[in-house]
C-alpha cells in the first residue's frame, strides 16, 4: 500500500516537522551541487587558463578543453544514479543521500586547493578532471534521492509543489555562484581574480556540505520505503501474509527512463545554455566583460527562479502536462529571436535584461513541475534508481555536453546563433515526448507498484507499476 502524509495545514506540528524537514534537508544537496556547477561555468574562461592553456596555448581551445572536463563529469552522472540509486531503494533514502553529500563536499573543496597547470604542468587538468569525475558520481545519486525525499513526504495534492523545491535550490544555487563570482569581480582585479581569486568560491562548499550533513543526520526514512520494505523484511515480519512490493522488469523500467529523459531534454538544454553556458558565449562570441556575462547570467536565473514554484504550484491544480509543455513551446519559439536581440548592439540594457529574464522563466515552467512528474513515472522500488536515470542521462547529454557543443560548433563555423539552434531542436523534442504525459498524473498517490495506483485495473503505458 501506499503511505501519504496528511494536510500540514490539517495536522499537528509533530507530524509537520518531517515533511518540512524533508524539504530542507533534500533541498541542501541540490544547492551545494548547482552552485558548485554553476561555479564552474562561471569561471570557465579563468579555469580555463589556469589548467588547460599552456603559456602560448589558444584560448578558445583551452575552453572547449574546459567544457570537455565539464562534460565528462555528467557523464559520470548516470553511473551514480545508478549505483546510488540501487542503493537508495534497497536500503533507503536518508543513508544514501548523506554519502552523496559527502563525496560532493570533498571533491568540490580540493578543487579549491588544486594546483595548476603553472605548478606541475600537465598533471594540473587530469587532477581537474578526476575531481570533476568524483562530483559527476555523487551529483549522479542527488536528484534522485532528494525528489523521492520531498514527493514520498508530500501530502497528495502537493508533490509539484514540493518537488518544485529542489528545481528552485538549483535556481538558488546557480544565483549563490552568480552572485558570489560576481562579488569577487567587483573586489578583487582582474589578476588577483586569476591566480587566487577562483578558488575561494569551491572552498566555501566545504561550511555548506558541513551544513547539509548535519541536516540530512537529523532526516527520518520516508513514510513510502517504510512501507515497501525488501522482500526478505516484509516476509519476516507479517509471516508471508501480505505480499511485498513487487519489482517492475527492467525492460519496463528502462522505457520509462527513456521516455522520463526525453520530457526534461529540453529543460536540461535550455537550462544549461541560458544559465551557465550564456557567460562565456556572451564574452567569447559577443566580446562582452565578465561582469556584464554575470549580470545577464544573473538576471536569467532570477527569471528562472521566479517561475519555479508558481509552474509547480500550477500542475498540482491543472496537472503537470499543460504546464511543461508551455515552457517548452516558448522556448522553442523564442530562442532564435532571443539571441538575435543580444546580438544587436542597439538595443538598450533593460530590453536584453528583460528578454534574458523571460528566457529563465520560460525553462522555469519546466523545472518547477519536471520533479513530480519524474516521481509519478515510477513506483517505490525503483523510484530513486529511475527518475535519478531519466534526470541524469538527459543532463548528461544535453546539460554536460551543451557548453562543449556550442563552443566547439562557434569555433569551427563561425555560426554565432548556435546556442539558438540547439535549445530549439531540443524542446521541441522534448514537445513531442511531454504530449505522452497523462492529464490526471498529478493526483491521487504515488504509485506503489501494484498494479494501477487507482485501483480500476486500466494499466498505462507511460509509466512503470501502472
Amino acid at each position: 500500500m501506499t503511505v501519504s502524509i496528511p494536510d500540514p495545514s490539517r495536522t499537528t506540528g509533530e507530524a509537520v516537522r518531517p515533511t518540512r524537514r524533508a524539504l530542507v534537508a533534500g533541498s541542501v544537496g541540490n544547492f551545494i551541487e548547482w552552485y558548485e556547477f554553476g561555479v564552474y561555468g562561471y569561471f570557465a574562461t579563468v579555469i580555463a587558463a589556469n589548467f588547460f592553456t599552456p603559456e602560448g596555448g589558444n584560448d578558445l581551445e583551452g575552453l572547449v578543453k574546459t567544457y570537455a572536463s565539464f562534460a565528462l563529469a555528467f557523464f559520470f552522472r548516470p553511473i551514480g544514479a545508478a549505483v546510488f540509486g540501487r542503493l537508495g531503494d534497497r536500503i533507503g533514502r536518508r543513508p544514501v543521500l548523506i554519502l552523496v553529500v559527502l563525496l560532493m563536499t570533498a571533491a568540490t573543496t580540493l578543487i579549491g586547493l588544486l594546483p595548476t597547470y603553472d605548478t606541475v604542468g600537465a598533471a594540473a587538468p587530469w587532477l581537474l578532471t578526476f575531481l570533476r569525475v568524483l562530483q559527476g558520481l555523487s551529483a549522479g545519486g542527488e536528484f534522485g534521492g532528494a525528489v523521492s525525499i520531498m514527493t514520498e513526504f508530500a501530502p497528495d495534492g502537493r508533490r509539484g509543489l514540493y518537488g518544485a523545491w529542489q528545481s528552485f535550490t538549483v535556481a538558488l544555487g546557480l544565483l549563490g555562484g552568480a552572485g558570489v563570482a560576481a562579488l569577487l569581480a567587483t573586489v578583487l582585479s582582474e589578476q588577483a581574480l586569476n591566480d587566487w581569486g577562483w578558488r575561494l568560491p569551491f572552498l566555501l562548499t566545504l561550511p555548506m556540505g558541513l551544513g547539509a550533513l548535519w541536516l540530512r543526520l537529523r532526516l527520518e526514512e520516508t513514510p513510502a520505503f517504510r512501507s515497501a520494505g525488501d522482500t526478505r523484511g516484509a516476509d519476516e515480519q507479517v509471516g508471508g501474509a501480505v505480499a511485498p512490493l513487487p519489482t517492475p522488469p527492467a525492460a519496463e523500467v528502462a522505457r520509462a527512463i527513456v521516455l522520463g529523459a526525453g520530457r526534461i531534454m529540453g529543460w536540461a538544454a535550455a537550462g544549461y545554455t541560458f544559465l551557465v553556458v550564456l557567460p562565456s558565449y556572451l564574452q567569447s562570441t559577443l566580446g562582452a566583460s565578465f561582469r556584464q556575462a554575470l549580470i545577464a547570467t544573473v538576471v536569467a536565473n532570477l527569471g528562472f527562479a521566479v517561475s519555479i514554484i508558481p509552474a509547480g504550484w500550477l500542475s498540482d491544480r491543472i496537472g503537470r502536462r499543460p504546464v511543461m509543455l508551455s515552457g517548452a513551446a516558448l522556448v522553442a519559439v523564442a530562442a532564435i529571436p532571443l539571441l538575435n536581440l543580444l546580438q544587436d548592439a542597439d538595443r538598450s540594457n533593460l530590453v536584453k535584461g528583460v528578454a534574458v529574464f523571460a528566457a529563465g522563466a520560460a525553462v522555469g515552467l519546466m523545472a518547477g513541475p519536471g520533479p513530480a512528474m519524474l516521481a509519478e513515472m515510477f513506483p517505490t522500488r525503483v523510484r530513486y534508481t529511475g527518475l535519478g536515470l531519466a534526470y541524469a542521462l538527459s543532463n548528461a547529454v544535453f546539460s554536460g555536453c551543451a557548453g562543449l557543443i556550442i563552443t566547439k560548433t562557434i569555433e569551427r563555423t563561425g555560426e554565432v546563433d548556435i546556442p539558438a539552434y540547439y535549445t530549439t531542436v531540443t524542446c521541441a523534442i522534448s514537445l513531442l515526448a511531454l504530449l505522452t504525459l497523462r492529464g490526471d498524473d498529478h493526483r491521487g498517490p504515488l504509485r506503489d507498484g501494484r498494479g494501477d495506483r487507482r485501483g480500476d485495473g486500466r494499466g498505462d503505458e507511460r509509466g512503470v507499476g501502472r
